[in-house]
């Protein structure tokens, strides 16, 4: 475990042999009851507020997409999020990942309306991956909604981020269906971690209903951040936040 993470208070949070093998194995595991009722009932209240407040400039911090309610630099929107990023069970798993010192890649949100949301299958590291790592980016969603097949929960190809290069090395139309995809469903109040190498992508949400996530990614600290926290870091975020987030978030 990072030094610097245990020397400001950092508590690993528990991961079970078998949540570790499957992160291994797989590239993800979802743990359950992650977020308590009422934190969560706050974070889809902040959620919905941010997009109504923002409009059609929410997201452009970071990317916007046709058809999905996006948000961006959450870090900076609210108290509500400040314990998202320094959840102790997820950050066991970022390095258990990536095994060397991390920070914060971006804290984002993302909502498929009815009828919408699908993405080629692609990772979140940019470079070729080699087997057995290195790897450098984990992400993770926090479930707000339930994760359905209907409303479109995120697919991913079961051990893909073991695969050498890219995802097209492997695949040949991202935007279809795989043979060996799984759907990342789950209750409201779980979170799903994955390594960022992992074939994965937002499916098409066939319901009426919402399904909204936030989207907490971790970057191995030799790499630049999507979200660049020193450049984006409010005042009153820099007043509010601990000595633990401040390393996290990489603003020192």
């Amino acid at each position: 475990m990072d030094g610097e993470l245990l020397k400001r208070g950092f508590v690993p949070g528990p991961l079970t042999p078998a949540q570790c093998s499957a992160l291994d194995a797989n590239g993800f595991v979802i743990l359950e009851n992650v977020i308590a009722p009422d934190w969560l009932a706050g974070l889809r209240r902040a959620f919905d507020e941010i997009f109504a407040r923002e409009g059609d400039k929410a997201g452009v911090e970071v990317a916007q997409m046709e058809g999905v309610r996006r948000l961006a630099d959450l870090v900076n929107k609210g108290t509500v999020f400040d314990d998202v990023y320094l959840q102790p069970t997820l950050l066991t798993a970022v390095w258990h990942v990536l095994q060397r010192p991390f920070k914060l890649h971006s804290l984002n949100g993302h909502d498929p309306l009815p009828g919408s949301g699908l993405q080629g299958l692609h990772t979140d590291w940019g470079g070729p991956t080699v087997p057995g790592g290195p790897y450098h980016v984990v992400n993770s969603m926090w479930m707000l909604d339930d994760f359905t097949r209907a409303n479109g929960a995120t697919r991913c190809v079961p051990g893909s981020h073991r695969k050498p290069g890219g995802v097209r090395d492997h695949v040949t139309d991202g935007m279809a269906d795989h043979p060996e995809q799984v759907q990342l469903t789950g209750r409201a109040g779980s979170v799903a971690a994955f390594n960022g190498s992992l074939f994965h992508s937002s499916y098409r949400n066939l319901s009426d209903a919402p399904r909204r996530t936030l989207h907490c990614a971790f970057i191995a600290r030799e790499h630049a951040q999507q979200t660049n926290q020193r450049e984006y870091l409010r005042p009153e975020t820099a007043r509010r936040i601990s000595p633990l987030a401040r390393y996290i978030l990489d603003v020192e």
